[in-house]
């Protein structure tokens, strides 16, 4: 009964969001979005079939053009002996012809004490985030039109005109999420899912000028997912993800089959649909605590269609182990992606 009371508030606050009217999407996203936790939700610190978690994940983007974005994230989590798990994540985004530069660094602390069920293995975990955002660009990259000469062509060494008053800018920025798993051994049916809110600090624009207003909006984000175990090797994973920032949204559904090649290996098999804009299919392989996938997006929005269908992909590699003399019973069978 307490499950199906937790299930329905997330759901409930998923509905919530989904209806929340808000102002434009700059954070980057991932399709393989489970491989970087704490950038999804700071409350899954710490939820793994394991004692600690080190991941990374590259993306890159709109390869077609000169300076095509690409996205690094890298995180590493741990548990403790007490009710808290510790990590630490960090995403940089390398953006444009200008250099833009997108990086954000946090420490994170989730507090997993609160336990119900007949034997106390389903979880709410309660994650918060802090630390540093940076965003930089660097001018002599950019091409004005003063620059710009009669026959010749672009000058770099004609003056542009124009001056910034900064072209770097460091904050504090802080999160929050709210996590739900199950942790049941051998369970057939295990639920998993939660909601965050990132930028709560909301952070000026360090680029406009004097008497101009613009801060980071939040970026609020709802997720829901379900491990079925089909046979003893075989499971379907499907799952769920929607994030809203700004007046921008992503809608995202996919699924993915783990099966069992061996005792130490699985293959996995999958794809998402990131709704009026690509398709993901992914491939991933299981061996031994090490987690290794790729995925390509193939988009299948207008705008794709006007930028000649222009693609992106992403890999990434997590690895999750156990202490010497773990005596962990209560692991968490985390989605792989």
């Amino acid at each position: 009964m307490k499950r199906n009371i937790v299930i329905a508030f997330l759901i409930g606050i998923l509905g919530g969001v989904v209806t929340t009217q808000v102002h434009a999407q700059v954070d980057p996203h991932f399709s393989q979005y489970y491989i970087y936790p704490m950038g999804l939700n700071p409350g899954l610190t710490g939820a793994m079939d394991g004692d600690y978690r080190v991941s990374a994940i590259y993306r890159s983007q709109w390869g077609n053009v000169s300076s095509p974005y690409s996205t690094v994230g890298v995180s590493a989590d741990m548990t403790t002996g007490s009710n808290l798990n510790l990590g630490v994540n960090i995403f940089n985004q390398k953006a444009g012809n200008g250099g833009y530069n997108y990086l954000n660094g946090y420490f994170t602390l989730a507090y997993t004490g609160v336990k119900f069920g007949p034997e106390g293995y389903q979880r709410l975990a309660f994650g918060l985030q802090g630390g540093l955002l940076s965003r930089r660009f660097d001018p002599a990259k950019f091409q004005f039109g003063e620059q710009w000469m009669p026959g010749t062509g672009y000058s770099p060494g004609t003056p542009s005109g124009e001056t910034f008053e900064r072209s770097s800018s460091s904050v504090f920025d802080a999160g929050f999420g709210i996590a739900y798993y199950d942790g049941t051994p051998d369970k057939p049916v295990s639920a998993f899912g939660g909601v965050s809110a990132f930028h709560l600090t909301q952070p000026k624009d360090p680029f406009l000028k004097d008497g101009q207003k613009g801060t980071l909006p939040i970026r609020y984000s709802a997720h829901l997912g379900v491990r079925i175990a089909m046979t003893d090797a075989v499971s379907l994973v499907p799952n769920g993800i929607y994030t809203v920032q700004g007046n921008s949204q992503e809608k995202m559904l996919g699924a993915y089959l783990q099966m069992m090649v061996n005792e130490n290996a699985d293959l996995m098999l999958g794809g998402n649909w990131r709704m009026q804009d690509a398709i993901s299919p992914f491939v991933g392989v299981y061996i031994k605590g090490m987690t290794i996938g790729l995925s390509y997006d193939t988009n299948i929005s207008k705008l794709g269609k006007s930028a000649n269908n222009v693609n992106s992909f992403e890999l990434s590699l997590s690895f999750v182990g156990k202490r010497h003399n773990s005596i962990r019973t209560d692991y968490f069978k985390c989605p792989r992606f």
